[in-house]
């Protein structure tokens, strides 16, 4: 077994997955991932020099981001689809090639001969594409260089996948912003040629810069489309009827769900990181957007199975289909799973005629809630009370504990910290981390809730504008403030948002539950020394020191 993968945070023994991921992906589809994110910097190789020959494909940029995303954990499992879009790559790089090419000699240019080892043609045989991506996958990477270069290299290059995964949900808006596709090239064939340890890490620290420009791009996309979130109270128990459930992170697919279903008779749930859903105006105004059903991503087997409706999984966090819902659970978007149906152009009709098939829920359950929509907005419209709550010491602290949750032993840190964070302190929160303390009752402080949830990862734009808003007022700097960052991460989007924090100068941040294994031992003291980046411990030995 040649394939190996150790992107995500729960790689096996936190050394890599060589057998099968810890998140479902056999060899075949992690040695198209290999070739797919091969092809994307071949790709960019030409398309980063015809850009600075002032040559633009729109078509290609759009692709280069949806090609990228399939390789995010939890996205794409299905070697057929992925072998599609590594021969769609094959044609995108004969046709920017042509492009730079063609340019470069009307500028009386002699074009640059570019390559690797690892070549494939347009509808090359799918083993074919399977043995190409051995050739250049990350084993041979690995050996092939310094340790330390390796993890940098590793590091930007799952930086540009969360970037990208995040710039997608932007543009399926149609909101983008030129400079950012051309930073992409810009990274990805950078990571073609030989770097420094110091320019590589410049490299990442501009990664997390410009996804700063792609999370404002998205939370533009989401608040122009469906209005600013609000605070908004949301059922988590079932109501008597049909049902669908919505999980992954795509609120276009919600929307248009909730459109095909208007009068049909059937309750739509979110599930995971949909849950903040309910907090946009243009969403909830659907009656039928009843409640939330079930927890975080890694709880939906035995969450489906339960459930009597149908299930859509969008954009990404999809596990293995139990046979108990496989003929019940569809896929869209980037999100793919062998044998798994695909809806396409947000046509929802199967969906739907799979739920009006189902039993749906019998009777209502005890009602229960949990309150969500907290974005900046809703959270600077109360800042004088805040602020005034900190002036009179009736705040003392903020905690921001969220990220990206997992099902390895250890998670359970940031519920007991949720629950040992004293009542004079507020906690922010977004992301599915949530999931681990959403549920209890902290109360208020002056009537400002003491749990916040903020949103989705998408959403953590929002979180970066509350805490500068927060500084300006008490005119510090983010690090100045009586707040404390406690992430959870699991995937290439924890990675760039860190990468962004980073960029952004805050320190004292504490990652857990354990540390990334794509990270060296030296850039990890690197990390330490600039940034005082730090594992966490234990929830009494961590609250203490950030409480001083």
């Amino acid at each position: 077994m040649n394939s190996f993968c150790f992107q995500c945070e729960q790689t096996f023994q936190g050394t890599g997955c060589t057998e099968i991921g810890m998140c479902g992906k056999d060899k075949d589809s992690s040695l198209l991932q290999d070739l797919i994110g091969y092809g994307c910097k071949g790709v960019a190789q030409y398309a980063h020099r015809a850009r600075q020959l002032g040559v633009v494909d729109a078509e290609t940029d759009q692709f280069v981001l949806e090609a990228i995303f399939a390789t995010v954990t939890n996205v794409n499992f299905d070697p057929e689809r992925l072998g599609g879009i590594a021969d769609a790559l094959a044609e995108t790089r004969d046709k920017i090639k042509g492009l730079y090419e063609q340019a470069a000699r009307a500028a009386g240019q002699e074009p640059e001969v570019l390559g690797g080892p690892a070549t494939w043609t347009p509808e090359e045989d799918l083993d074919d594409m399977i043995k190409q991506g051995e050739a250049i996958g990350l084993l041979k990477r690995r050996d092939a260089e310094n340790e330390d270069i390796f993890s940098l290299r590793e590091l930007v290059y799952y930086g540009v996948k969360g970037l990208a995964a995040y710039a997608y949900h932007a543009q399926v808006f149609d909101v983008t912003d030129d400079e950012v596709y051309g930073f992409v090239y810009e990274a990805l064939n950078a990571l073609t040629e030989e770097k420094s340890a110091e320019e590589l890490t410049g490299l990442a620290l501009k990664t997390g810069e410009v996804n700063l420009t792609v999370m404002a791009l998205l939370d533009k996309a989401n608040t122009e489309a469906y209005g600013h979130p609000e605070p908004t109270s949301v059922r988590m128990t079932p109501v008597k009827g049909k049902a669908i459930l919505v999980s992954g992170h795509d609120l276009k697919d919600l929307k248009a769900l909730l459109e095909q279903t208007e009068g049909k008779g059937i309750n739509i749930y979110t599930h995971g990181e949909m849950l903040p859903a309910h907090g946009y105006p243009e969403l909830k105004k659907h009656a039928h957007l009843v409640g939330n059903f079930g927890g975080a991503w890694q709880n939906q087997i035995e969450e489906f199975k339960t459930f009597p409706g149908a299930i859509l999984m969008t954009t990404n966090c999809i596990q293995r289909p139990d046979l108990n819902y496989k003929n019940r659970i569809f896929t869209a978007g980037p999100v793919a799973w062998p044998e798994v149906a695909h809806c396409d152009d947000h046509d929802f009709s199967a969906v739907i005629e799979a739920a009006l098939a189902a039993p749906g829920f019998e009777e209502d359950a005890p009602e229960e809630t949990s309150m969500t929509g907290f974005a900046r907005n809703a959270v600077m419209s109360v800042a004088g009370q805040v602020i005034d709550g900190v002036k009179a010491g009736a705040i003392k602290h903020f905690f921001l504990i969220g990220g990206c949750d997992g099902d390895k032993l250890g998670r359970n840190y940031y519920t007991e910290l949720a629950q040992k964070v004293p009542e004079d302190c507020v906690i922010l929160t977004l992301a599915c981390g949530k999931y681990r303390f959403n549920k209890l009752d902290f109360g208020d402080i002056g009537g400002i809730p003491r749990l916040l949830d903020i949103g989705q990862c998408n959403d953590a734009y929002s979180a970066i504008q509350i805490a500068a808003a927060l500084a300006e007022a008490f005119e510090t700097d983010v690090n100045g403030l009586p707040l404390s960052m406690v992430l959870s991460w699991y995937e290439q989007k924890a990675v760039v948002i860190l990468l962004s924090l980073l960029h952004l100068g805050i320190k004292n941040i504490r990652l857990g539950p354990s540390l990334p294994a794509f990270v060296s031992p030296n850039v990890l003291n690197l990390l330490v020394e600039n940034f005082q980046l730090t594992p966490i411990t234990t929830p009494d030995a961590d609250l203490e020191a950030m409480l001083g």
